[in-house]
């Protein structure tokens, strides 16, 4: 991607830079308004987009999808090695029963209610409707992480709650490869061959191997830097960009040896994690959560300039029903009906909560973006691009205050202690992020 073949793309790197700088002066207030940085971002490349101000369009096919794809791949790598390092070592170990129903019976559940729903409601071909039901199947780390971090969410959420969305988070964004790619498979080959394709490579190479290498990607890794570290090798600053150097490096690695480069991401820092001391991960968190912040905002004001108003107004008051089904039914209804076989969701209030907050955004943008270039159809992405955009304007206003609500709802709980437990470890948490940024 150069300047000759987008001409915008210095206007791109200007803007979103600039948008970023002033959201930076004002985080103090940002993270004490209702309205997460992300929502403030889709505003911004709203009004810096073609049907506002009109800065900047996005509107050409192959510049708008290529873009997106870029800037949601490089978003996904960040973002991912963030979230295994925020649950660390501990949580896969003790729950990994909970993480294998969330992904292996959940997203299935919600992958063939979100197929249904679009088949139904938009009348689209099956295979399309089963394509664009596995692209916005998984629960999204980025959007998610203002619902899991800052003071209020880790002040009145269990940690296992939180770490739940955060997991199941970063697995299903690569599962959902699979699910994306066979509907994508079968459009475009003949039926045996796309089952024999999507076997023998997408799920043996693509995603077990990719699995496979990330974990020993992860182990060395953390094993060089114990390594440096002990021989006093390392810089201070230079150890802060130490897991966003690996991720950049494995998602970079995936794409040039046709992997599912998501995969291998995720699995790297899950493997990185376990070698690593509680200290040594709150460490590296602190540098991975900057950068993962400067990535956020401007791939939501990127999808904020690329929406396909006239595509929307296509799809008129199907779309809308659509987007308002796929809230509420998508995920909702799968968590309630899988809760006797999550432990560590403990009554209908906390299935509730996991239940509705499983936003939709980069995951989605990525894999529609991917969809698009192998198949051509725009319709992927005016579809796509509105469930995001319910998504992220529903959840991003409700994350405050269900947060809220549910701190009083459990505040007033016949088990106060267990309650008051959470807190207190949550605050000791928060005191000690306080503690290490003030040393």
């Amino acid at each position: 991607m150069d300047t000759e073949a987008f001409p915008e793309l210095n206007l791109i790197i200007a803007l979103l830079g600039g948008l970023v700088l002033v959201l930076g002066l004002f985080s103090q207030r940002l993270n004490a308004s209702p309205f997460p940085p992300v929502l403030i971002a889709l505003a911004s490349g709203i009004i810096i987009g073609p049907h506002a101000l009109g800065l900047l369009d996005l509107a050409d096919l192959a510049a708008r999808s290529s873009i997106i794809e870029y800037a949601a791949r490089l978003t996904l790598a960040i973002g991912l090695f963030g979230v295994a390092l925020r649950i660390g070592a501990e949580y896969p170990r003790r729950h990994w029963r909970d993480v294998a129903v969330l992904v292996g019976l959940g997203m299935p559940i919600m992958w063939f209610v979100s197929s249904t729903l679009v088949y139904l409601i938009l009348d689209l071909p099956l295979w399309m409707s089963v394509l664009i039901g596995a692209i916005i199947t998984p629960t999204d780390p980025i959007a998610s992480t203002p619902i899991v971090t800052g003071k209020l969410s880790e002040s009145i959420i269990p940690e296992r709650m939180r770490h739940a969305i955060s997991s199941e988070s970063g697995a299903n964004d690569g599962l959902a490869y699979l699910f994306v790619l066979l509907p994508i498979l079968v459009m475009t080959r003949s039926t045996g061959d796309a089952l024999s394709h999507w076997i023998t490579r997408t799920l043996m190479w693509e995603v077990v191997t990719a699995t496979l290498i990330g974990i020993v990607i992860g182990l060395v890794a953390a094993k060089l830097l114990q390594f440096s570290e002990k021989r006093d090798l390392i810089a201070p600053e230079w150890r802060l960009i130490y897991t966003v150097s690996l991720a950049l490096l494995t998602a970079g690695l995936g794409r040039i040896i046709g992997t599912d480069e998501v995969v291998l991401v995720f699995a790297a820092g899950i493997a990185f994690t376990q070698l690593l001391t509680t200290e040594e991960r709150e460490e590296e968190d602190l540098g991975q959560e900057a950068v993962n912040r400067f990535f956020s905002v401007p791939i939501f004001a990127l999808f904020g300039m690329a929406i396909p108003w006239e595509g929307w107004r296509a799809l008129g008051w199907s779309g809308l029903l659509l987007a308002v089904a796929i809230m509420f039914l998508r995920r909702l209804p799968a968590i309630l009906l899988l809760r006797p076989l999550l432990r560590g969701v403990h009554g209908a209030k906390e299935a509730l909560f996991i239940g509705w907050f499983g936003p939709i955004a980069v995951a989605a943008m990525y894999y529609s973006s991917l969809a698009e270039h192998r198949l051509g159809e725009t319709i992927v992405w005016d579809v796509v691009s509105l469930v995001i955009f319910a998504s992220v304007l529903s959840h991003g206003l409700t994350a405050d205050p269900f947060t809220r609500l549910f701190g009083r709802s459990i505040a007033t709980a016949p088990a106060p202690e267990q309650t008051t437990t959470y807190t207190v470890q949550a605050s000791a948490t928060e005191r000690g992020r306080t503690g290490r940024r003030s040393r």
